[in-house]
């Protein structure tokens, strides 16, 4: 017996023993027991009544009747499978992609690092005028006159990230870790304690080491010994003295840091430096003075570069909570746009939802009344609704953390896609507070769809079943309310898949830019060469690896390029050119590549003037080819050929004659315009390229498995460090514009399809609601082409409703989408009409099946049911 049925009998004991009371009570008083019992029965009331009465008075009723609800609500959605498949569906999609993109906007852009008082770190940059952001990257000098003059930081520190430091541990193969160099007091500043060993300190001479904790579970299978065991980290020995805490990954948010290395007194790699603000200070105090540190920095940068963009370089002090995040600068508005789109995904789910339970409450009318007519209040039946409700989303929401849990990894895998330096490796768990968001928005779902239904129920629930007529207004007004709710549905969409035409319009316009060279059919590979090989061995080597490479069958050229283009990366020099005075203020930095001869070849860069690169280069005097844009900067309207170039910085002198003229071709970032660019004959001297460029016949990745035999067998040192086509590389450099691009134009899919749902749900209801009506007019004469047309009139007129109403929202919405994103082509209307062609073809697809349905009404039959 379970606990509510053993408490009713022990009420229902009670109650007859009070009764018996009454009873015997009149029986003393003289009268009959045939009387008693009658005047008893009126004085007490009813049964029933008395117990719900005691029931509320214990205060159990309120759970027994919510246990109740749910047991009804479970029994209602196991009658209709259809039904709760396609809201759980639905709400799981909406609530899904909400907790997916929350997860990402919460480790990209708000989780605090677990230190010790994270909202008092902050981090330093300094920037070129022309730069988006600053970067860290700070001289030694630099950091100390910051230490000992500012009155801001309680304490300072600073280290280097190389995100490809090779790593060796004990006899294993070399592997590739992310690691940074640090200063003696980094974990000290942080308040980083190792769960194993000590910390680095300033005693540390570039010899210690701290491993993460996966690593020491990974590795060393959680062995205490791990304390003084030797790691090699770009050859050079360390001894392990700690183990970081398992949630301390490192300072930056999009790299897992595996080992931490004691920084050597003399390196010379540049600081990301950070500091405590002192107990008082704020931001503005520390942006103020650093301000006036700065000029330190300024005029020892000065000293050592010929830019004059030197002294208009600005530093920034900015909140390092949340670490030093380059995901959050590429990723951050992205990401705030997806949280947009997602939201109005999950509003058209709701609206779904609500539509659907308007639906389903009007269907159960006579119930309501019935029970209205049996003693139930419109409190009671709201309450029942809700509970319907809210079992749909939570329901909805458990599958949505699943689909969630899939979404997320796949979106790192797209944001893990880009170029090597902008790669994102992160590790994303659900935590506390993904999960509060997920139970938040399911609570909140289920009452707003909610709403619409225990709304009908309130207005439908009439005093007595005999108001019929105040029914039937209520029910028009419910499917008046039914036909909003889908035009807030078609709006919705229409914005939803204006978003994703202008976002995948955008990336198939920064796909097809010209780029000046021919980018399909490339494949490159970049060989990494043993250390301390010898240069002159090695360039040998490399010149037999072409000729190897070029026989496979399917390649048509070979060559080398230091810096491949769209790589995001490039060397620069300042340049004096034979003829051409230039004033200081003007001076600026030109790009530098070194590349093999039939590189422009390979590439597809058309030679314009003079010729290639040649293998008997070597032995004579310094050659160098330019591109168009150096050529109308420097020799506009002067044949470059046999002109001179005069390299002009510290670490790179010589005079080079310039044996060629190529076309602009895009180096660095897919938007910028070409810069000013000089080749170099890898061959001659200096730096030898190890980026190698092959040009196939046909799909470049049939040959990956081809290339590395013959760089085994004449570079058996050597280590292939990434095989990819060149356009995977030119997908890598617009990561975040394939990231909105690919998840609006999902999302749109999913909002269009959702309101198609919604609208075939309300003509589905409606031809069920008609079809007395349906039949009469087919009894008088009208034709299945006109019951069509009735059924299509109202689907188009909500859809037209609902298309005025999406364009005003989209239209606005591309304009914000403008602000948000840079170089959006916001200027056109084609996403809209895009959007708006594919929400009527939905709409005339979904009204399909109900106007047949109404179509082949029999007449005689609707008559007859009637």
């Amino acid at each position: 017996m379970t606990f509510w049925k053993r408490k009713d009998g022990e009420l229902d004991d009670e109650i007859r023993a009070h009764f018996a009371i009454a009873v015997r009570e009149r029986m003393e008083r003289g009268e009959d027991r045939q009387t008693a019992e009658r005047e008893a029965r009126k004085e007490f009331g009813s049964t029933a009544q008395v117990r719900e009465t005691v029931r509320e008075v214990w205060g159990w009723r309120g759970l027994e009747n919510l246990v109740q609800d749910i047991r009804y609500a479970w029994r209602g959605l196991r009658r209709s499978p259809g039904f709760a498949a396609v809201a759980i569906g639905s709400l799981a999609l909406g609530i899904g992609a909400n907790t997916a993109i929350f997860t990402l906007v919460y480790a990209v852009m708000l989780k605090t690092l677990p230190v010790k008082n994270p909202h008092e770190l902050v981090e330093l940059l300094q920037k070129y005028p022309s730069d988006p952001r600053g970067n860290g990257y700070w001289s030694r000098a630099s950091f100390e006159h910051f230490r000992d003059n500012n009155h801001v930081f309680s304490v300072m520190s600073g280290s280097s990230t190389d995100n490809h430091a090779e790593v060796r541990i004990g006899d294993s193969e070399v592997e590739i870790m992310a690691g940074e160099y640090v200063l003696g007091n980094y974990f000290e500043v942080l308040g980083v304690q190792p769960v194993l060993g000590r910390a680095i300190g300033a005693q540390d001479k570039g010899e210690a080491a701290v491993v993460s904790w996966a690593l020491w579970q990974a590795r060393y299978e959680g062995n205490a010994a791990i304390l003084g065991k030797r790691i090699v980290v770009d050859k050079k020995p360390m001894t392990i003295v700690g183990v970081a805490p398992r949630a301390f990954t490192g300072l930056r948010a999009d790299t897992k840091t595996a080992v931490w290395l004691s920084r050597e007194p003399g390196m010379q790699a540049g600081l990301a430096m950070f500091a405590r603000l002192k107990e008082g200070a704020t931001l503005e105090h520390a942006r103020a003075e650093m301000r006036l540190l700065y000029q330190f920095t300024i005029d020892e940068e000065a000293k050592n570069s010929k830019d004059s963009q030197v002294r208009k370089m600005k530093v920034e002090v900015e909140s390092a909570a949340t670490g030093f995040s380059p995901p959050r600068d590429r990723f951050g508005r992205p990401l705030v746009v997806l949280m947009t789109v997602v939201a109005v995904l999950l509003a058209i789910a709701c609206i779904n939802m609500a539509s659907m339970m308007l639906a389903r409450a009007a269907s159960r009318q006579r119930e309501l009344a019935v029970r209205v007519g049996l003693g139930a209040s419109r409190l009671r039946l709201i309450q029942q609704t809700m509970t319907e409700s809210l079992m749909l989303s939570v329901t909805g929401a458990l599958v949505g953390v699943v689909l969630a849990h899939w979404a997320t990894a796949a979106l790192l895998r797209i944001m893990a896609s880009g170029r090597q330096h902008e790669r994102v490796s992160m590790d994303i768990q659900p935590d506390a507070q993904t999960l509060l968001f997920t139970a938040g928005i399911a609570v909140l779902t289920g009452i707003l769809f909610g709403l619409a239904p225990a709304w009908y129920a309130f207005r439908t629930a009439p005093a007595s079943p005999l108001r019929q007529a105040g029914v039937a207004g209520e029910t028009r007004l419910g499917r008046v309310f039914g036909s909003g709710l889908v035009v807030a549905q078609v709006a919705a969409s229409v914005v939803l898949l204006g978003a994703a035409g202008l976002f995948v319009s955008y990336l198939s316009k920064l796909r097809n830019l010209d780029l000046g060279f021919q980018r399909e059919n490339i494949l490159l590979m970049r060989v990494e060469p043993e250390q301390g090989m010898d240069r002159a061995v090695r360039a040998l080597r490399y010149k037999e690896l072409l000729q190897r490479l070029a026989a496979i069958p399917g390649v048509r050229s070979v060559s080398i390029g230091g810096a491949t283009p769209i790589q995001g990366a490039a060397a620069s020099r300042m340049v004096i050119a034979e003829g051409f005075t230039e004033r200081p203020e003007e001076r600026r930095w030109v790009h530098l590549n070194w590349v093999a001869p039939k590189y422009f070849e390979t590439m597809g860069t058309p030679l314009l003037r003079g010729r290639d690169f040649q293998f008997e280069d070597e032995g004579r005097a310094p050659v160098m080819i330019v591109n168009q844009a150096l050529v109308d900067y420097y020799f506009k309207g002067v044949n470059p050929i046999g002109k001179h170039l005069q390299m002009d910085s510290n670490n790179d002198k010589g005079v080079f004659e310039i044996v060629g003229v190529v076309g602009n071709a895009k180096y660095t970032e897919l938007r910028d315009a070409p810069p000013r660019t000089m080749y170099r004959n890898t061959f001659q001297r200096g730096y030898l390229a190890s980026q190698f460029v092959l040009r196939t016949h046909g799909n470049p990745e049939s040959i990956v498995g081809l290339v590395r035999r013959p760089v085994k067998e004449l570079l058996p040192g050597a280590r292939i460090d990434g095989i990819l086509t060149m356009a995977e590389q030119i997908d890598g450099a617009i990561v975040p514009e394939r990231l909105i691009a690919q998840l609006t134009g999902l999302f749109g899919a999913l909002g269009a399809l959702i309101a198609a749902i919604g609208l075939y749900g309300l003509l589905a209801y409606s031809v069920a609601r008609r079809t007395s009506e349906i039949g009469i007019r087919m009894a008088l004469g009208a034709t299945q082409a006109d019951v069509y047309r009735a059924v299509l009139r109202q689907a188009l007129t909500i859809t037209a409703v609902g298309l005025m109403v999406g364009s005003v929202l989209a239209y606005w919405g591309e304009g914000l989408a403008g602000a948000m994103v840079a170089d959006l082509p916001v200027e056109h209307h084609l996403p809209l009409l895009f959007g708006a062609a594919v929400t009527v073809g939905l709409a005339l697809l979904a009204a399909f099946v109900p106007a047949r349905r109404a179509a082949r009404v029999d007449p005689v039959q609707a008559l007859r049911s009637e």
